[in-house]
């Protein structure tokens, strides 16, 4: 044989162990992530494109305690490993379209301000998904807190993981010289959330379960002021990580234990019920639509009832409300018309309260159906209730439920 053609066998036989050895490394050590979207509010089909979002194999044959959906066991594996994330999420008009919303379980909407309205999302169950890196920077905008949504958030664990950017607080004068508060607190004092959550114990060690973004690194939040192929105003663009404020969380001992009480972080969380079928019952309304505050159409909400899916997709501002990590249109099996009293520009930062300690009449809607119910909740800490005009808890559908917080005497549309 000659040399050049020994070379040549010999550099090939190199090539193709070379090739073999570096493919099961590969394989071994990297395997793929691949399964099954689960049902968090959105028609399942097989052929869904997934954009950022990890996927699981095997049966879904594991409840969400929070609202009922069905998903597999290495999801539940990791929820069962820490506590829910409540993310305040803004709905100015130039943060649209916001990332995450389509993996919240639960979703509140109020006005914030004016007649602009925020979000809180309750990410626990079906944000397994969105923790591949990918994506990492999944939720956003946020924005600040409001007392009400830190009453809401309350519901959720002993000491909740708050997602926020400031809020609302004691602004007073300050000394020019000393830079010290120089006056009394200039905004009212139920509108203050940012001392209610230090009143809490959200700030105190063994309990800081507070992720205003002002504690936290680069790693966990960040400004993308160009992330939804536009420039937008500087309060638009704070984004962050789901990956890293569980992290964070669990660095201060607040995982699925509450290391400094030793206790579950759900230890008294009443749960709801969640065992309604999930089938359409009737078409009739197909349409509801509303406005918080008749003057801001820009946030006007349209609810399009599906029946061949059995699902509520969602307009605002009359067009198509749409999740930007996962391209979908937001939708919900259940959406809860809670209506409350409402008191305006309180102060002179012109801050809202929106009473919901106490109880009042609402709206539910799933399976194409309308059904009169009224809320109740005892105290901050306490679950709110939602029943029949008969007196029995209602029962949603399991999937996403929305939750509108809307002032008493809000004029709802309701079309066929």
């Amino acid at each position: 044989m000659k040399p050049k053609t020994f070379q040549i066998i010999t550099y090939s036989i190199i090539f193709i162990i070379f090739f073999l050895s570096s493919f099961f490394v590969f394989k071994t050590f990297f395997p793929s992530q691949k399964g099954i979207i689960s049902p968090s509010g959105t028609e399942q089909t097989g052929e869904e494109k997934v954009t950022g979002d990890i996927m699981f194999e095997g049966p879904r044959t594991e409840v969400c305690p929070l609202n009922g959906a069905l998903y597999t066991k290495e999801e539940r594996e990791i929820w069962e490993t820490r506590r829910p994330l409540t993310v305040m999420i803004e709905n100015h008009v130039d943060s649209r379209p916001q990332s995450g919303l389509q993996h919240a379980d639960i979703i509140y909407e109020a006005v914030a301000e004016g007649g602009i309205t925020r979000f809180m999302g309750i990410f626990y169950c079906g944000a397994a998904q969105m923790m591949n890196g990918d994506n990492k920077y999944d939720l956003g905008p946020i924005r600040s807190a409001r007392s009400y949504f830190v009453q809401l958030a309350s519901e959720y664990s002993d000491y909740p993981l708050y997602t926020h950017v400031g809020g609302a607080n004691c602004s007073a004068p300050k000394d020019p010289v000393t830079g010290r508060q120089a006056g009394p607190c200039t905004s009212h004092k139920e509108t203050q959330a940012i001392e209610q959550i230090a009143q809490y114990g959200w700030n105190n060690q063994g309990t800081w379960s507070d992720l205003s973004q002002f504690s936290l690194s680069y790693k966990a939040c960040r400004r993308e002021p160009e992330r939804i192929g536009q420039n937008t105003a500087m309060e638009h663009t704070m984004y962050c990580s789901s990956k890293e404020l569980w992290n964070v969380a669990e660095q201060r001992g607040l995982g699925a234990i509450t290391e400094a009480k030793k206790n579950a972080w759900d230890e008294d969380l009443r749960l709801w019920k969640h065992g309604a079928q999930d089938k359409s019952l009737s078409q009739s309304p197909s349409l509801i639509s509303f406005n918080f505050w008749s003057s801001y159409p820009s946030y006007q909400v349209d609810w399009h009832y599906d029946a061949n899916k059995n699902i509520y997709l969602r307009q605002n501002g009359g067009t198509d409300h749409i999740d930007f990590n996962t391209k979908e249109q937001l939708s919900t099996k259940n959406i809860v018309l809670q209506f409350v009293k409402e008191q305006r520009s309180v102060d002179e930062h012109l801050h809202n309260i929106y009473t919901v300690v106490g109880s009042g009449e609402g709206v539910l809607l799933q399976n194409g159906e309308k059904i009169d119910i009224t809320w109740s909740k005892l105290n901050r800490t306490s679950r709110t209730i939602f029943t029949t005009k008969d007196g029995k808890e209602v029962n949603f559908v399991p999937g996403r439920i929305w939750i509108e917080i809307l002032p008493l005497n809000t004029k709802i549309n309701y079309e066929n």
